[in-house]
C-alpha cells in the first residue's frame, strides 16, 4: 500500500520513536524509507545560522558540518536503517515543515511520519503544552499531499497490524476522504473498522431523554447512509454516543476497544478552503497510546491505488454538519 515513506525527526545522537516505527513499516511494506533531518535554526531571518548540535554554539552551515552531522546520524541510525535495506538519509536546512513537504514532493512520497513535538523539547527547555503537537506537525497537515501518521509513544510491532482501526466521523469533506482511507487499511489488514461519532448535546433540562434517543436514531440512519459506499466487504462496528468533548471521546472509545490505530480528516475555513489540523487532531495526537492518521482532502490519497475517493466537484470544502437536536419529520 505504501513505497515511499518519509520520516523527519531532529535527533542526531538517539533515534527517535517515529523513526523506529517507520522502520517497522518500511519493513512491512518492503517500501523505500527516506530519513530527514532539518538542523537546528539559531535565527528566523537566516536558516543556515544554526546551533551546534553539541555544544549548541551558533554557526553557519558548511561541508564539514554537513558531514559531521552525517557521519553521527548513519553510526546512530546505521543499525536500524541497514535492516530496512531500502533507505536514505537526508541532511538541510530551513523550516522543518516546508523542508518536510519539499523533500516529500521530490521523492512522491505517499505516507509521511512525524512526532507530535520536538522530539529535543526537553533539552531544547520546550515544554509541551498540553493538547499542542508543535508547528511542523501542523505545517505538514495543513498542506499535505498524502496521509500523515503522527507517532507519540513507543509501538510493538504486533499493534502495526492495525488490527482494530477507529475512524472519527464528523461528515466533512476530510471526514469522508479518512473514512475511504481507513476501509482500504481495515481491508488490506484484514481488520475490523469502527466508525465513530460523537453526539454533542446541550445541558439538560433544555434537552431530555426523549430528545436524545430521537436523534440517536436519526444519528444511526445518517451514520450509515454516510459510510455505506465505503464499507463494503469490510468488517465493521459503528460507535456512538453522546459527549461534550470530541477528543475526549474518541479517546475513550478508542481505549474501550484498544484500538491499534486512530485516522481523522483535517478541518478545514470554508472562506479559503484552507485545511488545518484542528483542536480535535492536535489532542488527540497528543495524548493517544497508539498512532493517528491525518488525511485532509481527494489529492492526499490520488497516490495510494485502490482507495474510492469522495467526488468533491462542484462542491465546496466545508462541513456537511448533522444537524440535529430537532424531531423527525410528522413527530410533535
Amino acid at each position: 500500500m505504501f513505497k515511499t515513506i518519509l520520516v523527519a525527526t531532529d535527533r542526531v545522537t538517539h533515534v527517535d520513536t517515529p523513526v523506529l516505527t517507520a522502520i517497522d513499516l518500511a519493513d512491512q511494506y518492503q517500501a523505500r524509507l527516506n530519513v530527514l533531518h532539518v538542523l537546528e535554526s539559531a535565527s528566523t531571518n537566516n536558516r543556515n545560522l544554526v546551533k551546534h548540535f553539541k555544544t549548541h554554539e551558533e554557526l553557519e552551515v558548511n561541508r564539514d558540518y554537513l558531514e559531521e552531522i552525517r557521519e553521527t546520524m548513519e553510526k546512530t541510525y546505521g543499525s536500524v536503517l541497514t535492516e530496512s535495506g531500502n533507505s536514505g538519509l537526508s541532511i538541510s536546512t530551513g523550516y522543518p515543515w516546508e523542508e518536510i513537504l519539499g523533500l516529500g514532493r521530490r521523492i512522491d512520497a505517499d505516507l509521511i511520519l512525524l512526532g507530535p513535538h520536538a522530539g529535543k523539547a526537553e533539552e531544547k527547555g520546550v515544554i509541551r503544552v498540553a493538547g499542542k503537537i508543535g508547528s511542523t506537525v501542523l505545517g505538514v497537515v495543513a498542506r499535505q499531499e498524502c496521509p500523515v501518521m503522527i507517532v507519540n509513544k513507543i509501538v510493538q510491532k504486533e499493534k502495526l497490524k492495525f488490527r482494530k482501526i477507529l475512524v472519527g466521523i464528523d461528515f466533512s469533506v476530510a471526514c469522508e476522504c479518512a473514512l475511504g482511507f481507513s476501509a482500504k487499511l481495515s481491508r488490506s489488514f484484514n481488520s475490523t473498522l469502527y466508525p465513530f461519532f460523537m453526539l454533542p448535546i446541550p445541558p439538560y433540562p433544555k434537552y431530555g431523554r426523549s430528545d436524545y434517543e430521537t436523534d440517536m436514531d436519526l444519528l444511526k440512519q445518517k451514520l450509515t447512509d454516510f459510510c455505506r459506499t465505503y464499507l463494503d466487504g469490510t468488517a465493521h462496528e459503528y460507535k456512538m454516543w453522546a459527549g461534550v468533548l470530541p477528543h475526549g471521546e474518541i479517546l475513550k472509545c478508542a481505549e474501550k476497544i484498544d484500538a491499534d490505530l486512530i485516522i481523522l480528516g483535517s478541518h478545514t475555513r470554508e472562506r479559503a478552503g484552507k485545511w488545518y489540523g484542528g483542536s480535535v487532531v492536535e489532542r488527540v495526537s497528543f495524548k493517544a497510546d497508539c498512532p493517528i492518521f491525518v488525511v485532509n482532502d481527494p489529492k492526499a490519497l490520488q497516490k495510494l491505488q485502490g482507495i474510492q475517493i469522495p467526488d468533491s466537484d462542484g462542491r465546496e470544502a466545508k462541513y456537511r454538519s448533522i444537524h440535529l437536536f430537532n424531531k423527525p419529520p410528522g413527530k410533535q
